[in-house]
């Protein structure tokens, strides 16, 4: 994106009770070839990221948009890709808002960041604070997995478990953040986590020949990947790149789905609001922090909620191991189950990036 004024915040809304920064969308221009490297900051006009250099030391995002066609071949599905984020430092896209979180502390002088996380959010964090020689403070629920726990160490970090659940180590790591004027990495709390992510957006567009899919399929937790796609497509719309929005077809656990619930209009029982019932930690949320902003993408944007057992995930992740190449936790292996073709109404001939 061309012109070096559009990237400077001029407000921000409100949307359906998550914050969304403003830009000069009218004056943004992407020239057809850039020079710049393929990373998130190749989009830094439309970042909350002043001129100069980037001081966060890692590279992040310009992640592959894989064409996968066994899986294709396997699924029925004939324009279907993955955008694979295990390519991001610590395995996954919590590394973009990581990213850009630290990179506003480090122009700022601020030396601690905290989060609190059902593990991939804390591993980024620890991994981006280790890079940056900040401290990292971490709080967790106590059924936050060993191995995740294993490499919050190894980077260094201080990890704080919470007896009472993710929802008290959220409450905990803010006002942490609130007291010590710590960096606030928690969703909800920090719009940079959504301005981070939504770079996908741009490089799926990008990546498809300046096009944008048909469909995007997103596993939602709190929900701040299908929120940061949401307002990223919505920037290429506004800056005239692209005439609509992709459908948004958000997934879920079967066994902790208070967001596809609420989609249909059912009350969530215990049996919908058991995160410790499945093997997904990592969207395992009963109280998503931005599940307004969720619900209302998906239905802005012609999507759908789709719940998925961990039968059908233990399968998919064989799936797209077998048939792509890839090798995926629970949380990130949607696209490889029928049933979210199926259910998500994704029809044969789409182009579909997740």
């Amino acid at each position: 994106m061309e012109d070096g004024h559009v990237g400077s915040v001029i407000g921000s809304v409100d949307q359906a009770g998550c914050e969304w920064l403003q830009y000069d969308y009218g004056s943004a221009v992407i020239a057809k070839e850039r020079p710049a490297s393929f990373t998130m900051w190749r989009y830094r006009e439309l970042l909350p990221v002043p001129d100069g250099p980037v001081r966060y030391p890692m590279p992040v995002g310009g992640t592959p948009l894989l064409p996968v066609p066994a899986l294709r071949k396997t699924l029925g599905t004939p324009h279907l890709w993955i955008k694979d984020e295990t390519r991001n430092p610590s395995a996954s896209n919590k590394d973009r808002a990581t990213a850009l979180v630290i990179e506003d502390g480090l122009r700022r002088g601020v030396g601690t960041i905290t989060t609190a996380s059902t593990g991939n959010a804390a591993v980024a964090t620890a991994f981006g604070a280790a890079a940056a020689g900040m401290r990292a403070i971490i709080f967790v629920s106590t059924d936050c997995r060993p191995e995740k726990l294993a490499l919050m160490a190894q980077a260094g970090a201080w990890v704080f478990r919470v007896p009472e659940g993710y929802a008290a180590a959220v409450d905990l790591s803010r006002a942490a953040a609130g007291a010590f004027d710590w960096l606030d990495r928690n969703t909800g709390a920090n719009p940079f986590t959504i301005e981070a992510k939504k770079t996908v957006a741009f490089e799926v567009w990008e990546q498809l020949g300046r096009r944008l899919p048909d469909a995007m399929i997103v596993p939602v937790g709190d929900g701040p990947t299908l929120v940061a796609l949401a307002k990223g497509f919505a920037e290429l719309v506004s800056c005239g790149l692209a005439a609509r929005q992709p459908r948004l077809v958000g997934i879920q656990a079967e066994c902790c789905q208070p967001l596809v619930r609420a989609w249909f209009g059912v009350p969530a029982g215990p049996a919908e609001l058991n995160p410790a019932a499945t093997a997904a930690d990592g969207i395992a949320v009963v109280r998503p922090a931005i599940g307004d902003a969720v619900l209302d993408a998906v239905r802005r944007t012609g999507g759908a909620m789709v719940a998925v057992t961990d039968s059908a995930l233990l399968s998919a992740v064989a799936t797209l191991a077998g048939r792509a190449g890839v090798g995926a936790e629970l949380t990130g292996n949607r696209v490889a189950s029928r049933r979210v073709i199926s259910r998500g109404n994704l029809v044969a001939g789409h182009a579909q990036a997740i």
